[in-house]
């Protein structure tokens, strides 16, 4: 900074680092001639942190050419519901929470991107926010386009971000993915009083996009029960909203009922698919999988092979492509990419597998899914089996412990977890969805149940 080169715009804007508290104070008073009487440091002390106007046109324009944020149906309802509270929380300063709950397709992040922009517009100081960084990163690059633009990232944040926030500090924040929020934060999981708390104590209005059967780990406890208690402990009003018309899997309602009966994670009337205008296959090799997978992302690049989280991400290689960590005979593939571009954008992510921690709260147009041992079909049942998780899974860390403890929920929490993981991985298609499970009688009994729509 002290180069010769900058000595000119120094000299028009001086910059003070540390340690350079004496020239500050000289500079200061040589160029306020005249006090008053504190007001300044009043209006600072009190103000209100707002986007610039150049930041405003700038999210508005990137939005607008981005007509997959479009919204529609009950999708505009809830956008309208949200920006009315936020006016309310401007006029009268109270604190309030909304509860938006939504099953896969439903338009949660579509939501919310439309409510980044107009909020922004509105001179709104609003952060988006998610456990994950997968959807921040895709989404924010989608804004941006071909554009270098950091306050965008600016406005993307992680669930933690919040531990240290004084009350009220942002106007809105919007917590994506909310069912994945962890009680603490930080690197260790030692930081905090619980991530809802810390959402809501913020923020004027913290809206919570949430869908309870995509909590995948043990440490989600992303609950509409447990949001509706810490907004009772801060004092903030209650809303809920509820998005129906899904948008996924060809809009077919009649596919998701389906995979949570074959699943046996509730019971529905879907046995099979017939009639239902969505491309689901069961195939014999993980081969035949990919290369559906490839044909369909030739052109567009919006297919993804995905897979259940069986086998083990070792550190050296994570960013070697020749490194296959997933091995099924003479098929091989290697786990997302560390380091490189987002799973969900890079065009050389088809020839890698994402887990769940990439690409929940993301779309496809099609899917390849790997279901590996920790789901089977045993005695007329579809089993669970938490052993045959990889060691580097972190969504599984303490069931060992909790199994000792209580056996029986224990082994329930592991059941949701995994069942979970496999719905959530296989509901990312918008067009279609094909699998291959290790596991031949699980093969055998997704084809009998899937026969119909064959």
């Amino acid at each position: 900074m002290d180069d010769p080169i900058y000595k000119d715009y120094l000299d028009e804007a001086p910059a003070f680092a540390k340690g350079d508290v004496r020239k500050l104070r000289e500079f200061i008073k040589r160029v306020v001639e005249t006090g008053d009487d504190s007001e300044i440091l009043y209006e600072i002390d009190n103000g209100r942190i707002k986007p610039s106007k150049s930041l405003q046109d700038a999210i508005v324009g990137m939005l607008e050419s981005n007509p997959e944020f479009n919204l529609i149906d009950d999708q505009k309802v809830v956008f309208e519901r949200i920006m009315e509270l936020s006016r309310q929380c401007e006029r009268d300063g109270k604190k309030r929470v909304l509860i938006a709950t939504g099953g896969p397709g439903t338009g949660k992040t579509v939501i919310a991107m439309n409510l980044l922009a107009r909020l922004t517009q509105e001179g709104v100081f609003v952060q988006y926010c998610s456990k994950n960084s997968a959807p921040r990163t895709v989404y924010a690059k989608k804004l941006k386009g071909h554009r270098t633009k950091s306050i965008i990232d600016n406005m993307f944040k992680g669930s933690g971000a919040y531990v240290d926030a004084p009350r009220n500090a942002v106007g809105v924040v919007l917590a994506d993915e909310a069912h994945r929020l962890n009680e603490k934060s930080g690197l260790y999981g030692n930081q905090g009083i619980n991530q809802i708390h810390e959402i809501i104590h913020a923020a004027r209005l913290s809206v919570f996009f949430i869908d309870e059967c995509q909590r995948v780990t043990v440490k989600d406890i992303g609950s509409v029960g447990e949001i509706k208690r810490w907004a009772a402990v801060n004092g903030a009003e209650v809303y809920e909203e509820e998005l129906t018309s899904q948008f996924r899997c060809n809009g077919s309602d009649g596919y998701l009922a389906w995979l949570d009966d074959v699943l046996e994670i509730r019971e529905t009337a879907n046995y099979d698919i017939e009639g239902i205008d969505y491309d689901f296959e069961v195939l014999d090799s993980p081969d035949e999988m990919r290369q559906k997978v490839i044909e369909r992302n030739q052109g567009s690049n919006k297919s993804r092979i995905l897979a259940g989280y069986c086998w083990n991400w070792p550190r050296a290689g994570r960013a070697d492509t020749n490194t296959h960590e997933i091995t099924i005979g003479d098929f091989e593939i290697s786990w997302n990419l560390d380091g490189g571009e987002a799973f969900a954008l890079s065009p050389t992510s088809i020839n890698e597998a994402g887990c769940i921690h990439t690409t929940q709260g993301l779309e496809f147009e099609y899917v390849g899914v790997i279901i590996g041992d920790d789901l089977r079909y045993e005695g007329d049942h579809v089993v669970t089996d938490y052993t045959k998780r990889a060691g580097t899974d972190q969504s599984i860390k303490g069931l060992k412990k909790m199994e000792r403890e209580d056996p029986k929920h224990a082994l329930k929490l592991a059941d949701e977890i995994i069942k979970n993981t496999y719905r959530t991985l296989m509901t990312r298609g918008m067009k279609g969805c094909y699998v291959y499970a290790t596991d031949p009688n699980l093969r055998s009994y997704l084809k009998e149940r899937s026969a119909a729509c064959a």
